[in-house]
């Protein structure tokens, strides 16, 4: 039997970290490359009926998490962009829960596949142009407490890339789809 947390998190709960070697960098900057193409063959052939099927019980559906990731992501490209462009910046958290609840939510996946497509490959060749001292560079989140550096950033989204697309991949593995 599976229990909640391994449902809630497939891949293990994410570990905060303030720096990484290059070579870390060097795989979650492909972690948010490949993003694009790991989501759409997780989505692959589901019917709606099967994207309005929560991963967990009392979580998201399959559609919430792809329209979720641009949502997340794009904030994300965004505080990438002010850290890089402007000294500590505050960045302005949002309520995940009430955006995934929004009218947009329901609509058709391919919308946010391409925006996925098209923010991964800007974000992505933004990691890759960054020299190893702009990875120190830092924006305070209001949440987090103190400074996050943009090292902690790229690693975190490369974990939450791949934990929304083992979270379809376990349903559809548990659901036999």
């Amino acid at each position: 039997m599976t229990n909640d947390a391994d449902l809630r998190f497939p891949i293990g709960d994410l570990v905060p970290v303030t720096t990484l070697s290059p070579a870390e960098r060097v795989a979650a900057i492909a972690d948010i490359a490949a993003l694009p193409e790991r989501l759409r063959a997780a989505v692959a052939g589901l019917t709606d009926a099967q994207l309005d099927t929560p991963y967990r019980p009392g979580g998201w559906t399959v559609r919430q998490v792809v329209h979720h990731l641009p949502d997340s992501h794009m904030n994300g490209l965004i505080r990438t962009k002010l850290a890089l462009t402007e000294q500590e910046p505050t960045i302005k958290p949002y309520d995940e829960k009430l955006w995934a609840e929004l009218p947009d939510a329901r609509l058709p996946i391919e919308i946010s596949l391409r925006l996925v497509d098209g923010l991964h490959a800007r974000w992505a060749e933004t990691f890759r142009a960054m020299t190893p001292d702009l990875f120190a560079r830092t924006f305070i989140h209001p949440e987090l407490g103190g400074p996050s550096t943009l090292d902690r950033q790229l690693h975190g989204y490369a974990w939450h890339s791949r934990h929304h697309v083992a979270h379809i991949t376990a349903l559809r593995r548990r659901q036999g789809w």
